[in-house]
């Protein structure tokens, strides 16, 4: 289904403005510095279903291959984490810390007091847990009970904590047990009263967006008019979107916010022209993106910023997948990760939708793969191939 929506730009606030627009990498890369593996991630030009869809370009960035961790979720927890952990030690020792003394001697012997966590469905935990570890200090995460062995066992936490129910559940016990041990919660998705660390989370993402308008000028490529942007609670396709338009222009680019079907609480809202939950019926194999209620930050600014809502089918993101899979340069590409090309295709295969939204021959389209294959063995079953075979394919897709 499609929902088209009138951006309002005007009513993005000041404050969501400054923290993810034009400055915001500046501020976040010292930081992430101390993290080792700094490369950019790949900018992969789809040159053949571009040709396929009658546009100018369509490139996409493979988020799969961040901080060796699988998927952007990397560069938001784990900042959120460095900054909340510098502002505890200038409260203690009473002077200002810079990011290069979050790793010092005196401060890691003072991280060891001090325990971060969050709910997750696997790779925000990653995230966080990974910068608890580079400071010393010690990671709780929560996940639901649709979260598999395998994606559990990979966040590397100190300690993971099962919770039953859906996400919104792991969430709200989050949230419950840190405020009852004094753990510091660093949520991605915000609600009132909490707005300040997701805001920092989708400060961290704002990353990416700067790198893949860099990579375009460096292969030539004029900046995207459309991007699709695939969302849970929102808070990465928030960022994405406020610092492209930031950079570009509201009026040069076109956001297009794509969710799961079973899981579309942002496409709810947006119908409902106010925030509301999404009433859950069976889980969704892009299970990244299933969220029941929208991040209150990321609703304000989709809801100023986004110009369609799309939901897509289970088969439509298995399709996806194996599009990005069987080409020259293949891409593994998650079930969540390769949501923005369903939802793109579900767009460039309706007209009327493609009148609405202005696709046309000289349109220029971003997609993101925010994650590779997380959960291998799903990988294989829906492409039919391992992740490894894959990297190792030339051939091209064919229906």
């Amino acid at each position: 289904m499609i929902h088209f929506h009138t951006p309002t730009h005007a009513q993005i606030r000041d404050v969501d403005k400054s923290l993810l627009g034009v400055s915001a990498p500046r501020l976040v890369r010292p930081y992430l510095s101390l993290w080792s593996d700094q490369r950019s991630t790949p900018l992969v030009p789809l040159t053949e279903i571009a040709e396929d869809t009658q546009v100018e370009s369509i490139v996409i960035k493979d988020e799969g291959q961040r901080l060796s961790l699988g998927s952007f979720k990397a560069l938001g927890g784990a900042y959120a984490v460095m900054i909340l952990f510098k502002r505890i030690l200038e409260e203690h020792f009473g002077e200002e810390v810079s990011p290069a003394q979050l790793v010092s001697p005196t401060a890691r012997d003072f991280a060891s007091r001090i325990t971060f966590c969050c709910a997750t469905d696997g790779n925000h935990g990653k995230s966080v847990a990974a910068g608890a570890r580079i400071l010393g200090c010690r990671s709780v995460i929560f996940v639901h009970e649709g979260v598999t062995e395998s994606r559990s066992e990979a966040i590397g936490a100190d300690q993971v904590i099962r919770v039953k129910g859906n996400y919104d559940v792991s969430v709200k016990e989050a949230e419950r047990v840190s405020k009852e041990r004094g753990w510091l919660l660093v949520s991605d998705t915000s609600w009132e009263g909490y707005e300040e660390i997701p805001s920092l989370v989708a400060q961290g993402y704002t990353i990416l967006a700067q790198e893949t308008l860099e990579q375009m000028g460096m292969l030539n490529i004029d900046p995207p008019t459309h991007v699709f942007l695939q969302a849970g609670v929102g808070g990465f396709a928030s960022s994405v979107s406020l610092h492209l338009s930031e950079v570009l222009g509201y009026r040069n680019i076109r956001t297009v916010i794509v969710e799961p079907d079973r899981a579309a609480c942002l496409f709810a809202s947006a119908q409902a022209g106010q925030l509301t939950s999404f009433t859950p019926t069976e889980p969704t194999i892009m299970a990244m993106l299933e969220c029941y209620t929208p991040s209150l930050v990321a609703w304000r600014i989709l809801s100023a910023s986004a110009s369609a809502f799309v939901t897509v089918t289970e088969d439509q993101a298995k399709e996806a997948m194996r599009m990005l899979a069987f080409r020259d340069h293949p891409v593994v590409s998650g079930e969540s990760g390769a949501a923005g090309l369903s939802g793109y295709l579900a767009v460039a295969r309706d007209p009327e939708a493609r009148r609405t939204l202005g696709l046309d021959p000289k349109s220029r389209i971003l997609l993101i793969n925010t994650e590779g294959a997380t959960d291998p063995a799903s990988y294989e079953a829906i492409v039919g191939l391992a992740p490894n075979d894959v990297l190792g394919k030339t051939a091209k897709y064919s229906d």
